[in-house]
């Protein structure tokens, strides 16, 4: 028997708040066509995802979105059975489908779930509720992956089930299911992998920092329109930033009044974080100058003052704040470049990592630095935004594995 091709069920969070059908008629025809329970428990999803969309971040939003989308669309159209009758026996079913989805199920690149056409979203045939991931540097016998390679990182299986198991428990908060057998399923999920090995954090070495930091002032000086970049490159490893917290956001526009001056002379910066959390970051002395002549570039006085609106990193062309996906351009721009100096001067081996790494390695490098600074744990912990230094600890930390590390060198073959 042939598997049903899935459709997108769920717009982006602005269109899904006050969704029509006429506006969606594939949606509408797809939720017609099948069980009588269907458009119930799509309106369930609909009603949760609204919650997380006006409760979290757009991240946050984006990635349930995904999950809840997904594990509908199997309860629809593989296990064909309504969500009060699942048990955990199902739930694992469903990680087993998780692990190997059918190849019409996965697409090899990010399409948008519907395409705006003579006034109506149409669900595009492209999009598929799996991706799989291609390497970054492509050989030629990647050029057409073999889907039935895909398998999901054990992070991608835990955020399925985080998200399962928050739908159920909004659903039982709302009375609409009395049991949740996403959160007894997930202790027996085979697929999980109990993990006592060492933590690699994902950051740049100092001399990969340094590559990176030299090749963008390179820029500057050649051509003054990088000054943004050395900017936003500064305030993501200095600062401890995430993209999302330098980018224009709807609920939040990063000013250049969030940075400010207490009493003391000390300078902060206001950042709108992960879980919709304001907290405020240490800015360091050494970060100031480059704070000034970014300004300087843009014809602003040296630093900020109270009430200034202007965005932290404004656009070339347009008004207002650049998203989260042209400040990563801005990034990976300079990375590749860094890249290609270091791969030439010091070969391939030592420059790899610039080809991996993402806007996030610098928040993690800069944290790592700090760590190996020596700074206080509970000071990191605040100015990363963490919620317990146990996360801080958890993910920098890493002194006695290079102990260990240092130690096992010592062996000897023979």
């Amino acid at each position: 028997m042939a598997i049903p091709k899935p459709v997108p069920l769920y717009p982006i969070y602005a269109e899904l708040q006050d969704i029509r059908f006429d506006e969606f008629p594939d949606l509408k025809d797809f939720l017609e066509s099948g069980e009588s329970w269907w458009p119930t428990h799509w309106r369930w999803g609909k009603e949760f995802l609204t919650y997380i969309g006006r409760n979290k971040s757009e991240h946050t939003f984006t990635r349930f979105r995904n999950e809840t989308e997904r594990f509908l669309l199997w309860v629809f159209l593989i296990k064909g059975t309504p969500m009060e009758q699942l048990r955990k026996a199902d739930i694992l079913d469903y990680a087993d489908f998780c692990w190997q989805p059918p190849a019409s199920w996965i697409s090899l690149a990010n399409h948008e779930k519907f395409l705006y056409q003579n006034g109506r979203y149409i669900a595009n045939k492209s999009w598929a509720p799996f991706k799989l991931k291609q390497p970054k540097n492509g050989t030629p016998e990647d050029v057409t992956p073999d889907k039935r390679k895909y398998k999901p990182s054990q992070q991608t299986l835990i955020a399925t089930f985080t998200a399962n198991i928050a739908f159920y428990k909004y659903l039982m908060n709302e009375e609409y299911l009395y049991g949740n057998p996403a959160q007894i399923a997930k202790g027996d999920c085979r697929h999980f992998i109990k993990d006592s090995q060492v933590k690699e954090v994902r950051r740049l070495t100092e001399a990969q920092w340094q590559t990176v930091f030299d090749v963008v002032l390179q820029l500057t000086e050649e051509d003054h329109i990088y000054e943004r970049s050395l900017f936003v490159i500064c305030a993501l490893k200095t600062l401890f930033l995430r993209i999302s917290e330098l980018s224009d956001r709807s609920q939040w526009s990063p000013v250049m009044s969030h940075f400010w001056e207490d009493t003391e002379g000390n300078w902060w910066l206001k950042v709108f974080g992960k879980g919709r959390k304001l907290r405020d970051t240490t800015v360091p002395n050494s970060f100031l100058p480059y704070l000034k002549r970014y300004r300087a570039y843009r014809g602003l006085s040296p630093l900020p003052s109270p009430g200034e609106n202007h965005p932290i990193v404004e656009k070339i062309r347009g008004q207002g704040g650049m998203t989260a996906r042209q400040l990563t351009r801005i990034v990976q721009d300079v990375f590749d470049q860094a890249y290609e100096q270091m791969r030439q001067i010091e070969g391939d081996d030592k420059a790899r990592k610039l080809k991996e790494a993402s806007t996030h390695w610098l928040r993690h490098t800069g944290a790592s630095m700090e760590v190996e600074r020596g700074r206080a744990l509970k000071d990191l912990s605040e100015d990363l935004g963490h919620s317990s230094m146990a996360t801080t600890d958890t993910v920098y930390v890493q002194t006695e594995n290079r102990v260990r590390a240092e130690s096992g060198k010592a062996r000897k073959v023979n």
